[in-house]
């Protein structure tokens, strides 16, 4: 599991990539605070919510720029 989590993150120069280890963490956290709220009837602004869904959506499309930048 270990060798998993560090080859998921890994960016083109075999090192731990920054850029991806953020967006793993605000889907992560995006995950908690869906959960959060559907099953705990936790309420979340609306205005956080998308923000996150912004912040991870661009996080996923600055590491696909990573392979096509360094070319």
């Amino acid at each position: 599991m270990k060798q998993f989590i560090k080859k998921l993150l890994t960016g083109l120069n075999d090192e731990v990539s920054s850029k991806r280890f953020i967006t793993l963490s605000s889907f992560l956290l995006i995950s908690v605070a869906f959960i959060s709220n559907v099953f705990f009837d936790i309420p979340m602004k609306e205005y956080v919510w998308n923000g996150m869904l912004i912040f991870c959506g661009s996080g996923l499309g600055f590491t696909t720029l990573e392979y096509f930048g360094k070319k």
